[in-house]
């Protein structure tokens, strides 16, 4: 009975430290200041599309450089040439390259 109690204590923690930590993975952790690549469509476009490297977002267009205004929580204000536009910071998918990437 003991074991069985151990093992369950086991089990508990190891589901508990993945829920934890997969909820922080598809996290973007920004900070005011940072530059980054956002979607460059404007308040019309709703794909969200951030990248740490220049390319092409989900709709197709090229991403264009941007300044991180703000940070709130799930959410961040960053400065395009087009303007400020909000964005989001926690998604589906998430780049598991790391920092380097």
């Amino acid at each position: 009975m003991r074991r069985a109690l151990a093992v369950l204590a086991v089990v508990f923690a190891l589901v508990l430290a993945s829920v934890a930590l997969a909820d922080e993975s598809n996290k973007l952790n920004l900070k005011v200041g940072d530059e980054l690549y956002v979607c460059g469509c404007g308040k019309g476009c709703d794909c969200d599309t951030m990248a740490m490297k220049p390319g092409k977002c989900v709709c197709g267009k090229p991403l264009v450089k941007g300044k991180v205004m703000q940070v709130g929580e799930g959410t961040a204000v960053i400065k395009t040439p087009k303007g400020e536009q909000t964005f989001k910071t926690v998604g589906l998918y998430s780049c598991a390259c790391g920092p380097g990437c």
